[in-house]
């Protein structure tokens, strides 16, 4: 029996490709978003092609209209809450914006969700950044990388939290928010803490998506500037295996409510931001690839790959795409849909 989803962003990047992969199994779907991206228009205009023009409902509305949100919530049975200002560098320099966006947005759909009268299970997009620095964890530098010293599995979600930067205490304000409405009104939450995302439909930009951004600026032709040192470390993530891991949360919420998982590619798929895949991206081009540098940038961690285990225990889930594969897959359909960017 279909469900009735609200994907709250779902113009966007990881929205867009929920939204095909749930009309494409006769699920209803509700976006709800702004349109604020540059790519909201080009995601829909391809879910229409695809999927018919009337084959979602579309609202476009921010998270911070409360009662247009509430609205939107009424006879959800799932609500996936996406949307939000997505930056480090756009929180910094507009704090206010990025506390509305964020930490008002995900209480505005914690409470469109909690008055429902429905109690929809809601899936919080959160971000490894509530982690912080992690100052108080020792890192090791090797040539191309840097690596934890003692955490071999990565950070688990048992590591403290220490927001840093204006980005990490909005979304980490929604994280506790998200986590505490499963204690205190017994609604379904779940709380994705998810490390770099990546895969197709995603415009990326030079301050979120890096991974996205050095392919489109490789292909095109754009500058590309490496903050720090180029051998930070992420684990990078197929936007598939991602949303594999929300169907999984869904489907076992009797297991998964109340809880926070890790969503990141886990010690397989750890790549250095430029030390590691500016090898590999030039390997792709075909040619080297020019750069400059500049100084780190405020929140940015040395090393960050996430601990799945809890997932995959729980949730019986596990990435499946490789870094290789993943990374590939991307850069043929920048250069197929060049004329996007």
């Amino acid at each position: 029996m279909s469900k009735n989803y609200l994907i709250t962003g779902g113009a966007g990047f990881i929205g867009s490709n929920y939204v095909h992969r749930l009309l494409g199994r006769g699920e209803k779907v509700t976006i709800y978003d702004n349109l604020s991206r540059a790519g909201a228009p080009r995601n829909l205009e391809w879910l229409k092609a695809t999927h018919g023009e009337k084959s979602f409902d579309m609202i476009v509305g921010d998270v911070r209209d409360a009662a247009k949100l509430m609205e939107a919530a009424r006879g959800s049975d799932v609500i996936v809450h996406l949307a939000g200002q997505v930056a480090v560098t756009t929180s910094v320099t507009d704090p206010r914006q990025d506390f509305e966006s964020n930490a008002l947005g995900t209480f505005n759909a914690l409470e469109a969700a909690r008055l429902s009268g429905r109690n929809p299970v809601f899936i919080y997009a959160s971000t490894n950044k509530v982690y912080g620095g992690m100052d108080d964890v020792k890192l090791v530098e090797d040539a191309t990388r840097w690596r934890y010293a003692d955490l071999k599995m990565g950070c688990p979600e048992t590591q403290p939290l220490d927001f840093h930067s204006p980005y990490g205490c909005s979304k980490g304000t929604g994280d506790q928010y998200v986590r505490d409405y499963a204690r205190i009104y017994n609604l379904p939450t779940v709380v994705m803490r998810q490390s770099c995302i990546y895969g197709p439909r995603q415009f990326g930009v030079e301050d979120q998506g890096w991974l996205a951004w050095m392919i489109i600026a490789a292909v095109t032709g754009r500058p590309i500037t490496i903050y720090g040192d180029g051998k930070q470390v992420r684990d990078v993530l197929h936007v598939d295996d991602l949303l594999d891991a929300y169907d999984a949360a869904i489907e076992k919420i009797d297991v998964a409510r109340g809880q926070v998982y890790n969503m990141g590619g886990g010690t397989r798929n750890v790549l250095a931001v430029w030390a590691e895949f500016g090898p590999l991206l030039e390997k792709l081009l075909g040619k080297k690839i020019p750069v400059s540098h500049a100084d780190w940038r405020p929140g940015d961690q040395r090393v960050f790959y996430a601990d799945f285990s809890k997932a995959k225990k729980e949730l019986d889930w596990e990435p499946k795409i490789g870094l290789e594969e993943g990374i590939e897959r991307l850069f043929k359909w920048v250069k197929e849909n060049k004329n996007l960017f």
